[in-house]
């Protein structure tokens, strides 16, 4: 499926240009603790980038094909980039500690990403 590819490969030219972005212009704005915050979120952003671009690949009709474990492992990731690493963005730059509160929901939604992922594969493996 497409989507997943251009949404891979979208998260991965954001999390260059985030990461790049954290290093020159907000290394003298932000403390230790919210630039490693902001680190963080642009390494997962980057992780699941990836993982999206798998799962794009693994669509194709000559592999898995697409599949509907497939899809829900797509937007479960891609929910989890949007809400981990985009409340870890947000934090970083506003100082609101309720906004680390949100983050467990994006890691939920990536755990569950990658379930759905080794559900996918074991139907498929058979």
């Amino acid at each position: 499926m497409p989507f997943f590819i251009i949404a891979g490969a979208v998260n991965a030219a954001l999390a260059v240009a985030l990461g790049a972005f954290g290093a020159h212009a907000l290394k003298e704005r932000l403390s230790e603790r919210y630039l490693a915050i902001w680190e963080t979120a642009v390494q997962y952003q980057m992780f699941h980038a990836i993982g999206l671009l798998v799962i794009g690949i693994l669509m194709s009709t000559s592999l898995f094909g697409p599949s509907t474990s497939l899809s829900w492992a797509g937007y479960l990731i891609l929910a989890g980039i949007i809400i981990f690493s985009g409340s870890l963005y947000a934090l970083s730059l506003s100082g609101i500690g309720v906004l680390g509160a949100i983050t467990p929901i994006g890691g939920v939604a990536f755990i569950l990403g990658w379930i759905m992922l080794i559900i996918t594969a074991v139907k498929f493996g058979r």
